[in-house]
């Protein structure tokens, strides 16, 4: 099986090819870089089933050895890359899309792709259940990715409906873990960034609203149970054990063992109030549930930290 995956070099992307090339898959990852790390694959970059490409998907891409697996992983993914690359990412979600459907059904591929929970947008639903519509201003400032995304949804589903591509859909919610970047602008990495190197801590707004966050293991094994189940439809996954903002800030706090204090800042534009996965889905589709708890998974992440930072 040769499996491709894009934005190989980022955070999820790079955590799948370790899966894949475990599970004995060749692995073709593509990233133009843009927020990819090449130290991301330096675990398995000598594997000889591994190859890299430095490509941006958004311009055709042609792959002359049998592809048996698409997953579509290439965009900028946090607040701080997808507004300093607005363009870019609403390039990679509807021509990068465009892309990587027409090289899987030229090599008649599975193809997965890597959605978000933004495509629910501020939920007025909650939580949030896969037959949601949502709640997304198209034209606010976080509408080049939330809308990026649905139109990558509408045209997997297009391409399945008319092309017969072997499609799926995964939902992401809030996912952390090692090889996260310390930069990346979302709330995890900025908060132990923060504490470990004893800065406040920024919460926005009055810290009420809420997030979900999944361990990346737990997040890759519902990737790979998806790919063996014969299901079209957008899955959600993520872990459904909500935490306040301001409730998560002092459990960073607690763990990096610091006395950094909390600083409230204005709440950015269109930001959701509430995120929520109902994994009611995954559980009876896949039998899959998280089952790396916070507690763990953000010991594990905090450690990966410590050292990067010579903490």
């Amino acid at each position: 099986m040769r499996t491709l995956i894009t934005g190989g070099a980022g955070f999820i992307g790079s955590h799948l090819c370790e899966r894949f090339l475990r599970e004995g898959h060749e692995v073709v990852a593509v990233d133009n870089m843009i927020t990819g790390d090449l130290a991301n694959l330096d675990g398995f970059r000598t594997n000889p089933k591994f190859r890299f490409v430095g490509h941006d998907v958004s311009n055709p891409l042609k792959v002359k050895d049998k592809i048996d697996i698409v997953l579509h992983f290439a965009s900028p993914a946090s607040p701080v890359d997808y507004l300093d690359h607005p363009i870019p990412t609403l390039k990679v979600g509807s021509l990068g899309t465009h892309n990587m459907l027409g090289l899987a059904k030229a090599h008649g591929a599975k193809f997965l792709l890597a959605s978000t929970s933004e495509v629910y947008g501020d939920p007025l639903e909650h939580p949030q259940k896969e037959s949601y519509w949502g709640n997304v201003n198209p034209i606010g400032i976080r509408g080049v990715y939330d809308e990026a995304k649905r139109f990558a949804e509408s045209i997997t589903m297009a391409y399945h409906r008319v092309h017969g591509v072997d499609t799926r859909i995964i939902r992401i919610f809030n996912t952390y873990g090692e090889k996260m970047r310390l930069n990346d602008g979302r709330v995890l990495p900025n908060f132990m960034y923060q504490a470990l190197m004893g800065q406040p801590l920024t919460v926005y707004g009055d810290g009420k609203q809420t997030r979900s966050f999944q361990y990346v293991s737990d997040l890759v094994e519902g990737i790979w149970r998806l790919l063996q189940k014969d299901y079209h439809e957008p899955v959600n996954l993520g872990n459904p054990a909500e935490i306040t903002i301001l409730e998560f800030a002092e459990e960073i706090r607690a763990l990096a063992g610091g006395n950094s204090r909390i600083e409230f800042r204005p709440l950015p534009q269109d930001d959701p109030k509430v995120r929520q996965p109902d994994i009611a889905r995954a559980r009876a589709l896949l039998g899959w549930e998280p089952v790396v708890g916070r507690a763990e998974g953000l010991k594990r992440t905090m450690d990966f930290f410590r050292k990067k930072l010579g903490k």
